[in-house]
């Protein structure tokens, strides 16, 4: 039984090592940190709980497959919530609210437009075609060569995933209303690119998120970190924390140590869950660098985000658990993020109220309140960048929610470029990984094994499929079976 080691804790870390650990492996999971999670950690504060990452979840069958894998449900361990509705946008002069329910949304879209909920229905069964082929074949292929995407399901759908298509333009013509594009728009944006340079495979994320529904673990997102720890505990998975790898040994081009300040210990396979471009360029000795910095600063990079997490000591009104702030101008933000980047000037932002449906994660009669700003990695960030954009949102908040949330916050607490950097080596302080472009989709990203040694392999946002949680998961799973298939373990 071989000795693998797998470096970082957030879900396609804990994914990778539970499928290993099943079948036999000897693993062990070394973290930087004090718990498991990564991006999805929480942290409390008098009576508050605070999901520092993910909030909410599609691509619910992708949570199910992973529990399913090892023989358990979801339901042995937290209980999942689709919310009603999904989220709202707020509009400078409307607000849209998107129901749960498939017939109510498609009177919504009805209602902006006539006619549109029969090019709703062909939206979305073009949609599920491209998310069955994409979720189900090609995020599950590893990577590793362009003869992957010869397989036959593949080949024969070629003509629905249209790839060559940019999102924008599939969305603007079967849409007319300006409200009903940016509802359609809204699930690509973080996705690392503008809508217009999207391919238009990425609609499935419109499928599993409008068709399918937004979903929410009670108790909070750290749920479902908790529980995949646990089946790792079950199948003798070992954990390290506070052990933030500063060396590898290296002897006949395999990993056979990693050590951090004052731990070592041997290894016969590493699986590289932590950012993908810290432990090349930081760790690896520059002869056993796979990628090169030009390679990297010249990739597109997802947005980072600046967060504010607050308690409230009121219950607000106007706010649903997810909101979305589109009152001011999305392309001119769009551009500030890919384009310039720069800071910027009227800045879109998200509202997470997970207090509205989940009595655990603040005080009774408060609220749980995070904001969340897309912003350009990379970009300088300072207190005053961050009390800046603090002042922005909340007038902006308060004067929607007819309070005066300043008068009302008894927590408060930013997060933003330099603690994703801190907490987790994130390259440029992204939040969410690399992009998902056309000329960074499938085999065209970094590889999931080193071309330099032997015994080493990656997987989480930085590689195959991408970034996102659900994604993470299947990554660990695609790192998993090619160590398997190939007997490396």
């Amino acid at each position: 039984m071989k000795k693998v080691t797998v470096i970082g804790s957030g879900f396609s870390g804990l994914s990778c090592a539970a499928y290993l650990a099943k079948n036999g492996c000897d693993v062990t999971v070394i973290e930087k940190n004090d718990d498991c999670g990564g991006r999805a950690r929480q942290f409390t504060h008098n009576g508050f709980k605070f999901d520092m990452g993910p909030s909410w979840f599609w691509m619910k069958d992708v949570f199910d497959k992973f529990f399913n894998d090892f023989n358990k449900k979801s339901t042995d361990f937290f209980e999942t919530v689709k919310l009603d509705p999904g989220f709202q946008i707020i509009f400078k002069d409307n607000l849209l609210k998107l129901p749960s329910n498939w017939e109510d949304i498609l009177d919504l879209f009805e209602s902006y437009e006539k006619g549109s909920s029969v090019n709703l229905k062909k939206f979305m069964i073009e949609a599920k075609a491209k998310y069955d082929i994409g979720i189900n074949t090609l995020v599950q292929k590893p990577g590793l060569s362009i003869f992957e995407l010869l397989d036959l399901k593949v080949i024969n759908n070629l003509s629905k995933l249209k790839l060559f298509t940019s999102y924008r333009s599939l969305v603007h013509k079967s849409f007319k209303n300006k409200y009903l594009r940016s509802l359609l728009e809204f699930p690509v944006l973080f996705l690392g690119t503008a809508p217009k340079d999207t391919p238009s495979i990425y609609s499935l994320m419109a499928y599993s998120g409008i068709k399918e529904g937004t979903f929410y673990t009670m108790g909070g997102f750290v749920s479902v970190i908790n529980a995949m720890k646990t089946i790792c505990d079950d199948l003798g998975v070992k954990f390290k924390f506070n052990f933030d790898v500063e060396n590898v040994e290296i002897k006949n081009n395999k990993i056979v140590s990693v050590s951090s300040s004052n731990s070592k210990f041997s290894t016969e396979t590493v699986i590289c869950s932590a950012d993908y471009n810290f432990f090349e360029q930081k760790i690896l000795p520059k002869k056993y660098q796979s990628y090169t910095n030009r390679y990297w600063q010249s990739r597109t990079m997802s947005p980072s985000s600046l967060l504010f997490y607050l308690g409230v000591s009121k219950k607000i009104k106007n706010l649903e658990h997810h909101n979305l702030f589109f009152d001011e101008d999305i392309e001119e933000h769009i551009d500030d993020i890919y384009k310039k980047p720069i800071w910027p000037k009227k800045p879109l932002f998200y509202v997470c109220c997970p207090s509205k449906t989940d009595i655990e994660v603040a005080p009774i009669d408060k609220e749980n309140i995070f904001i969340l700003i897309p912003i350009a990695p990379g970009i300088e960030d300072t207190s005053d960048i961050r009390k800046k954009y603090y002042d922005i949102v909340l007038d902006r908040l308060s004067k929607y929610c007819q309070i005066d949330l300043k008068q009302i916050i008894e927590y408060e607490r930013s997060y933003c470029i330099n603690d994703f950097i801190s907490d987790y080596n994130a390259f440029k302080g992204n939040a969410y990984g690399l992009a998902n472009t056309l000329t960074q989709t499938a085999n065209l990203k970094p590889k999931i094994k080193s071309k330099k040694i032997n015994n080493l392999f990656y997987t989480g946002q930085l590689t195959v499929p991408g970034p996102g949680v659900p994604p993470s998961l299947i990554s660990g799973k695609v790192v998993a079976n090619y160590i398997l298939n190939k007997e490396l373990c």
